[in-house]
Order: structure tokens, then C-alpha cells, then sequence
């Protein structure tokens, strides 16, 4: 069984730059440490004010292919490979300043931003780190594409997911499953990349996104398979479907310990499933949060989803 932790923050500053896959931008991201119990925090440093976004689901908007965040004047694009490293590498306390829209891409991993992380280390902070272990199923989607997290004997969170897009598709079926720990994820999940077809992108570039993104920037396969690349791993769809799982599962807010399998589920599922368990979890009162005053909580936010309110309307302040 996993024992209880504390939180940690970032030791350092750390940084990572690169492009934007939509917007071709050149993009610097930095990591900085961060107060026991203040969450992950995204800042548009390039804006007035430096407006800011709490990393939690209730802050999720709509987007094709990736996960978005919202909070008023401060939005973020493909934030969920970010997410990933930090949940995967156990950073829970970070201000994560960028200087555009939307997060680099990199080689559409999150191993760049894993090394970066690992560059700096980590230190431990007084406060507990808050967890929901899974006592029952929850299941999102239909009988075609669908989540579902169950309890786990030992303690140990696992990550499953199983790909298959048919066979008129050139990537062939396959899956992954695993325990999740800091060095797993470093291994077994972080380089595995972002993979899409050639009719994808051939529909992307004739929206006018994507037009500087070729074969090496990320895994595109045609009718004859993987173009001008190779794969990390036989299986690396499947486990960069885990990693987002596990990037878009960390917008809970706190440590989920549970079994979750994806049968060709994308992040509008994860978004339901995280938003599901967040809710479960503050109405069984598994869930403790004292922000220290200058941060919504995940519980604020929740029932501003419950009663339809404005989020960015919220009172501010402790909540037992």
C-alpha cells in the first residue's frame, strides 16, 4: 500500500522553450516554485497583470486534440503534457509561467519538460498531500469509446488504455498498462509522443494550423505506416494516450489511487471522469481544502459547476 505523502514544490526555477503545433509561436515556459497547498498555476507573463489559471477541471474549455484551460483574461492551449510531467514526476505546488497562448509542443512528448523538472529536484512541504482513493466504479462514454476507474487491491495507481481505430486505420490496434510512479513515468511514458495520420494533418494545414509541423515535430502515419520516423516504443500510441489520460486525470487536484482503463477514450472523457471524481469526492468529504486565502479551491469551483455560477465570481477565502 502507498503511504501518504507531503506535497513538494520545484527546488529551482527550471525552463523549457520551443514551438506552439497551432500556432507556430515561439514559446518559453517556466517552472517556479510554489506555497504548500496553492495547486498548479498557469500566468500569461506576457499580458497586463499577468492573469492567471488554477489547473483544475471546472477551468477546462472546449478544444479539438488537446486540453485548454480558462479563467477569465488567462487561456492556455495543450496544457495536458505539462500536466503530465508535473502529476507523473509528483510536483503538486508550481507557477508555470508562459509567454503565450498555447504550450510548446516540443516533440509532442513530455520528456523535455520531464528533463527540466529532474534538473532542478524537488524539496518536501509541511502540508499532507490530499488523495481520493477509488472505492467503487465510475465509468464515462458510451459502448464505443469509454473510461472507467475502479479500486485497486495494493494501493498502486495503474493506467490502461486500449487503441483501436479500426482497421481501415494505418495505426494498428494496441495498449498499454502500468503502475504509476516518478520513475515509471519518466521511462515508460514521458517520451512517448504525439501521433496523428497524414489525412489529419493534410485537413489541419488546409485550416491554415499546424503548417510548420512535419513527420519529425511528431509520429504521422499513412495507408503505409510511419512516415520519415521511428517509434520509441511498439506500442508508443497507446502509452501517449495513458500520459494524457494521467496529464488531463491530474485536474482533480489531488492524488487519485485507483485503476483506470481508457478503451479509445480522448480528453473530453478525461475532462468528464476528472470533473466525476472531483465532485465525488467533496461530497463524501474525502477531499480537505484549506487554500491559504489568495486561491479558489477545487471544492469552491465545484459547486460553482453544481449551481451554475461564475466561477470567476467566487468568493475567496477558507473552506473546512
Amino acid at each position: 500500500m502507498i503511504r501518504p505523502r507531503n506535497e513538494h514544490t520545484l527546488a529551482g526555477v527550471c525552463e523549457v522553450r520551443g514551438r506552439g503545433y497551432w500556432s507556430g509561436r515561439e514559446v518559453r515556459v517556466r517552472f517556479c516554485p510554489a506555497a504548500a497547498g496553492s495547486g498548479i498555476r498557469f500566468v500569461r507573463a506576457d499580458l497586463p497583470d499577468r492573469p492567471s489559471c488554477l489547473a483544475i477541471s471546472c477551468n477546462v474549455t472546449p478544444g479539438s486534440l488537446r486540453t485548454n484551460l480558462r479563467d477569465g483574461d488567462a487561456s492556455f492551449e495543450m496544457i495536458e503534457h505539462v500536466m503530465a510531467a508535473l502529476y507523473g514526476l509528483e510536483v503538486d505546488n508550481c507557477v508555470v509561467e508562459i509567454d503565450a497562448e498555447e504550450i510548446p509542443g516540443m516533440d509532442g512528448s513530455a520528456k523535455d519538460y520531464v528533463h527540466a523538472l529532474q534538473s532542478v529536484g524537488m524539496v518536501v512541504q509541511a502540508a499532507a498531500r490530499k488523495r481520493y482513493l477509488i472505492n467503487r466504479n465510475f465509468r464515462v462514454g458510451d459502448e464505443h469509446s469509454w473510461i472507467e476507474a475502479m479500486p485497486v487491491c495494493d494501493g498502486h495507481p495503474v493506467y490502461e488504455y486500449w487503441l483501436d481505430y479500426g482497421d481501415h486505420s494505418p495505426i494498428r490496434p494496441q495498449s498499454y498498462s502500468g503502475s504509476l510512479s516518478a520513475h515509471s513515468f519518466a521511462r515508460e511514458l514521458a517520451p512517448a509522443r504525439t501521433f496523428v495520420t497524414a489525412e489529419q494533418v493534410d485537413r489541419l494545414r488546409r485550416e491554415g494550423v499546424g503548417t510548420h509541423v512535419g513527420p519529425r515535430d511528431l509520429l504521422v502515419f499513412d495507408d503505409s505506416g510511419l512516415v520519415d520516423n521511428r517509434l520509441r516504443y511498439d506500442n508508443e500510441c497507446a502509452r501517449h494516450k495513458a500520459l494524457d489520460l494521467i496529464g488531463d486525470l491530474a485536474l482533480t487536484g489531488f492524488d487519485l489511487v485507483g485503476h483506470f482503463v481508457s478503451n479509445r477514450g480522448g480528453h473530453r472523457l478525461n475532462a468528464e471522469l476528472a470533473t466525476q471524481l472531483a465532485e465525488v469526492a467533496q461530497v463524501n468529504g474525502w477531499l480537505s481544502v484549506t487554500p491559504d486565502g489568495s486561491e479558489p479551491s477545487v471544492v469552491e469551483c465545484m459547486r460553482a459547476i453544481d449551481t451554475r455560477q461564475d466561477v470567476s465570481k467566487m468568493p475567496w477565502g477558507r473552506v473546512a
